[in-house]
């Protein structure tokens, strides 16, 4: 195979009517998945630091905002999957 010759495997990338280019992953998606991650990590060291001072409320805000995080982030997901995009971040 030639250096400029690319394998068929690799999709060739798409073009809309109006001429701008068509990927596979929303830029919005994408972000829902990565900002969410950090997210879910601030939040678990939250609600270990709420359950270390006793501090129920905040462990219980901590939670709610995990739980919300991991539901934002598993719809994301799924709206990739039905693009056929497959995973996205």
């Amino acid at each position: 195979m030639a250096k400029h010759e690319r394998p068929e495997d690799i999709r060739r990338e798409e073009f809309s009517k109006t001429g701008k280019p068509m990927v596979p992953a929303t830029p919005r998606d994408v972000v829902h998945i990565r900002v969410g991650s950090f997210v879910l990590i601030f939040a678990f060291a939250i609600g270990v630091l709420g359950l270390i001072a006793h501090a129920p409320v905040i462990t219980w805000v901590a939670g709610a905002v995990a739980v919300i995080t991991i539901i934002d982030m598993v719809l994301a997901a799924r709206r990739q999957k039905a693009r056929g995009a497959g995973e996205a971040g």
